[in-house]
């Protein structure tokens, strides 16, 4: 049975991707796409290492099973052989290597076989390699390593070492053994295997992972239960057991890493081998052999369910391979290279590139300012976006696997200023909603007060004329005479109540005519008695300012404010009244030093009738009626105050906006 060579081994789940880039980050093909805040594994540029699917704390990614298909084969009438990778056992802790055997026994398995027989096969081809040749090589025991360069340095295709894996030399030298009609079951750490295993000519079916060994030994119910312990079957291993173990390929080939000659150099994980790919083609590194793994070792491989450290792994594998060694495997290493001493180890690979063009600086540059890194300290190269640096996610994005958004700092900052423009959008429509609110609430008490004035005039009409003739006729020494005054004077009262409430509910249209700014103010401080106690200073920031209103209206606005400003200070203080441009607007200004107002009045300056000041000393429709002029002219009105002498010095400032222009109908 053949493994499909197309199929996709590693895929996301969408539904449980959270977009983190931690697998982008630890991908050394940086072979997924970040689509619409999906992250995807592109197929073609894959090299199935699996460090997407052991970073992944969300289990997103994940590796197509073989479980079905190795249960068909089990279940035939044909022999099948497990060809055990020498990781085991950093893999099965809890057992010995006999009980591990009859476990995978138990399950069907003709032959069980350890791949480090295989290992040491090979280890002496790459001795030879060295001593009959004087080519320079990249060693091909590790599948991602040989994906990687084949997919993205096809340069140096010709500069793979044509031998084939531990795992292919043992399937083969199984057949040789067995027969054609063998089917080869491989079982290990890595995920790349399976890719592997669907080249032309290695002999191998199927690939188990660990993980999948554990869910058939579950489903068969053979790891809660005793089983017979039983050993590999021959060929055995020797040092070929520390393949798994980074340099382990060295020692069981009997080569030395000389430091001083650096003819040999062994490097594993993500970042330091694709340096030393790098540095290899560049040829600063001139060596004739590189050890390379894609993991920290196989003992690492993503395939595996252990969860103990590195040098844990290492350990045990290392107990492992001594104790094998005491019980004569050197010997039997020995008797297996000679036993398959004519047997074709070769293999060809061919380069499969998936390079894509660079982007030009202009391009680059582009992206960086749609990033927001206009400048060489904008780019923090912090890596939150799974590239190692801003310039390489810019190139990223250009090529179609990134996005701007990926960005941390720049997502935040944008973030921040969506947020500051949300907030002051909503400062924005509260001020109109409040604003909204008092206007309706105006002209419905408008209409009332309109109403209330109109049929209480006529009859206050009389009362004053006959109060004052009664008044006038009363002699003075009359003891009606009080009485008939203190009728006259709320009389009066009344009447200038009624007039405000006329005044408040006028619906009439204001009269615009341009106006002198400086005139006007000049105007409405001209009705007003300013008391000694204050001190008035006039202000005209704009010489010359004019604007479109009515004259008469207006007077009564500042005149108003004013008046507030002066018995705000009973004891005294400084009147200022400025006017200016600002924008659109002419501003008018009156600022006074006096009490300031509590904050628990401000929504209630504009309400009709309410006053703080004493009873007869105040309708409270001044600032309503301000108010209604003011949004008749189409313009703003706004306070700033303080009444709290702790926090500062106490006062009011009422500023009134009015377009200097437009507001004609």
């Amino acid at each position: 049975m053949a493994i499909h060579e197309n199929i996709q081994w590693v895929s996301t789940l969408p539904e449980r991707c959270r977009v983190c880039y931690t697998c982008v980050r630890e991908c050394p093909a940086k072979a997924i796409r970040i689509t619409a805040h999906q992250a995807k594994i592109v197929p073609e540029r894959c090299i199935a290492c699996g460090n997407c699917v052991r970073v992944c704390s969300q289990h997103a990614k994940q590796v197509v099973s073989s479980v079905d298909r190795v249960l068909k084969l089990l279940a035939s009438d044909e022999p099948v052989a497990a060809l055990v990778a020498p990781s085991f056992p950093a893999e099965f802790a809890e057992a010995g290597h006999r009980q591990v055997v009859g476990m995978i026994r138990a399950l069907g398995f003709r032959y069980v076989h350890e791949v480090a027989f295989g290992a040491d096969l090979v280890a002496l081809r790459y001795r030879r390699l060295l001593q009959e040749t004087t080519g320079r090589y990249i060693s091909t025991a590790c599948p991602a390593v040989v994906s990687y360069v084949e997919k993205y340095f096809p340069a140096l295709v010709p500069h793979l070492a044509p031998l084939a894996s531990p795992m292919v030399a043992a399937a083969r030298a199984l057949h040789q053994m067995h027969g054609a009609g063998l089917n080869v079951v491989f079982v290990g750490p890595c995920v790349a295997k399976k890719v592997e295993a669907g080249r032309s000519g290695t002999g191998v079916d199927e690939v188990l992972t660990f993980i999948e060994l554990r869910q058939i030994l579950a489903a068969k119910g053979v790891d809660g239960r005793p089983v017979a312990p039983s050993d590999f079957d021959p060929p055995r291993g020797g040092l070929g057991a520390l393949y798994p173990i980074t340099r382990g390929m060295l020692q069981a080939a009997g080569i030395g890493e000389d430091l001083q000659k650096g003819d040999v150099v062994a490097a594993d994980g993500r970042n330091d081998f694709q340096e030393a790919i790098k540095e290899f083609q560049s040829e600063d590194l001139n060596a004739r052999l590189l050890e390379l793994l894609c993991c920290n070792g196989c003992i690492m491989g993503s395939g595996m369910s252990s969860k103990a450290p590195l040098f844990r792994r290492r350990a045990r594998v290392s107990r492992y391979v001594r104790t094998r060694m005491a019980e004569d495997g050197a010997r039997e290493a020995g008797d297996t290279a000679r036993r398959f001493e004519t047997l074709d180890l070769s293999f060809a690979f061919h380069p499969d590139d998936q390079r894509i063009p660079a982007p030009s600086q202009d391009d680059i540059g582009e992206i960086m300012i749609r990033m927001g890194k206009l400048a060489p300290e904008d780019e923090l190269n912090c890596g939150a976006c799974g590239y190692d640096t801003c310039i390489e996610h810019a190139v990223a994005i250009h090529k179609g696997f990134a996005e701007s958004e990926m960005c941390l700092p720049h997502t935040i900052d944008e973030l921040r200023r969506t947020v500051s423009e949300l907030a002051q959008t909503n400062g924005q429509l509260a001020s109109t909603q409040q604003a909204l609110m008092h206007s309706e609430r105006l002209a419905s008490m408008g209409q009332l007060a309109a109403g209330i004035a109109h049929e209480v005039n006529n009859p206050l009409g009389v009362v004053l004329l006959y109060a004052h003739a009664l008044l006038e006729e009363t002699p003075s020494e009359s003891p009606l005479k009080s009485d008939l005054g203190m009728i006259v004077t709320e009389a009066d009262r009344c009447k200038k109540i009624v007039s405000g409430l006329l005044n408040f509910a006028r619906q009439n249209k204001v009269f615009l005519q341009e106006t002198d700014a400086e005139e006007l103010l000049r105007q409405a401080i001209g009705t007003v008695c300013i008391p000694d106690g204050v001190h008035l200073r006039v202000i005209h920031e704009t010489p010359g300012l004019k604007a479109d209103l009515d004259r008469d209206q207006m007077v009564q606005v500042l005149s108003n404010l004013v008046k507030n400003a002066c018995e705000a200070m009973p004891q005294g203080g400084l009147l200022t009244a400025t006017t200016r441009a600002s924008g659109e607007s002419a501003v008018f200004s009156v600022t006074d030093t006096g009490t300031g107002i509590p904050p628990e009045n401000l929504h209630k300056i504009y309400t009709p009738f309410f006053t703080t000041k004493p009873i007869g000393k105040g309708t409270g429709l001044g600032l309503p009626v301000t108010y209604g002029i003011v949004k008749m002219h189409r313009g703003d009105i706004r306070v700033e105050t303080n009444a709290d002498a702790d926090s500062g010095p106490t006062g009011t400032t009422f500023k009134v906006m009015i377009p200097l222009h437009g507001g004609r109908e």
